[in-house]
């Protein structure tokens, strides 16, 4: 592509959201650091710009539809296409989470991030993407999400998920209808299974760093006009739905 690719990263101010910005950026990228909290947006920023990035801040709250419309009005104003959109922003919800004990209002609130998010931004961000020659988009799933995985006894994924792991599974569906209805246009979208990572998230009892988890998003990011749409990976190559 001839002209600079624009990239946008939701919840990039920290953790693997910003490893995935900070590698775009290096690939030559000019990367929207998408993020609800102003300070920690600007200080991410700053840092990326820094180490010679090509790096602008976006509000946003993937739960908010005002806001969501804001950023994609922002990323029209400065690039008029959006050429990568990594929807990263996601939460895992209170512990435990046993199916018996997560209430209605906790799923419910994973979920509105973390799937119903993702189909906020991606639309709001579709008109943007459909001017570009090469649009990509990866939205951040997880091992965990995998039924085939799930339903296999001697996987290791953790202990019960009544509502992060499940979410996951959702988008996962999601991004399926996804890529049947983009069949046939230049539009890629993947999943991304960025491992055990050490973040927040997981109060950082992950076992790879940010870097690591944010390899595989930077690769789906990128992929060649021949390269894979609708289907879930991680590093070592597809992963089961």
């Amino acid at each position: 592509m001839n002209e600079q690719t624009i990239a946008l990263v939701t919840g990039a101010n920290k953790g693997i959201g910003y490893e995935i910005a900070a590698g775009l950026g290096a690939l030559g990228c000019s990367v929207g650091v998408g993020a609800r909290d102003e300070r920690r947006r600007e200080d991410a920023v700053a840092k990326l710009r820094a180490a010679g990035i090509d790096a602008f801040g976006v509000p946003i709250d993937v739960t908010d539809d005002a806001g969501v419309a804001m950023a994609a009005e922002l990323i029209e104003q400065r690039a008029g296409r959006l050429d990568v959109l990594v929807n990263n922003a996601g939460i895992a919800g209170a512990w435990p989470q046993e199916p018996s004990t997560v209430t209605p209002d906790g799923l419910r609130a994973v979920v509105e991030t973390n799937v119903i998010g993702v189909v906020r931004v991606i639309n709001a961000m579709l008109p943007l993407l459909r001017r570009s020659a090469r649009p990509r988009i990866v939205n951040q799933s997880s091992h965990v999400a995998s039924l085939a995985l799930q339903t296999t006894p001697e996987a290791d994924l953790g202990g019960v998920s009544g509502a992060y792991a499940p979410s996951k599974t959702f988008l996962n569906a999601v991004t399926i209808q996804y890529a049947k209805e983009f069949g046939g246009t230049a539009i890629k979208i993947n999943n991304a299974c960025p491992g055990y990572v050490a973040t927040d998230l997981n109060g950082f009892h992950g076992t790879s760093t940010p870097a690591d988890g944010a390899r595989i998003a930077i690769r789906l990011a990128t992929l060649p006009d021949d390269g894979p749409t609708g289907a879930l990976f991680d590093d070592a190559g597809i992963v089961p739905w």
